[in-house]
């Protein structure tokens, strides 16, 4: 009961203080319409940069791992006894 008294207390004495004021809870946000008449090419050029990006490295990648698997695969099929 003490505990739940103590925290009536001090819920009481945060509303009294009034806690952070809206001016610095909503500083952070800027809150305007869009204006669709002017797109924001900045951020659309560096969303599809990034897209072509990530494909090349995809299809980098992709290409070395065919290479790797046909290599291991013609290793696997060289049945010379010297080479090992």
């Amino acid at each position: 009961m003490a505990a739940a008294a103590a925290l009536r207390a001090v819920k009481g004495v945060r509303m009294v203080a009034g806690g952070p004021s809206l001016a610095f809870t909503r500083s952070a946000f800027v809150a305007k319409r869009r204006n669709y008449d002017r797109p924001n090419w900045f951020g659309v050029g560096l969303a599809f940069s990034t897209t072509v990006a990530l494909w090349a490295l995809l299809f980098k990648q992709h290409n070395e791992d065919v290479m790797e698997y046909e290599r291991r695969k013609k290793e696997a099929q060289h049945k010379c006894t010297g080479c090992s």
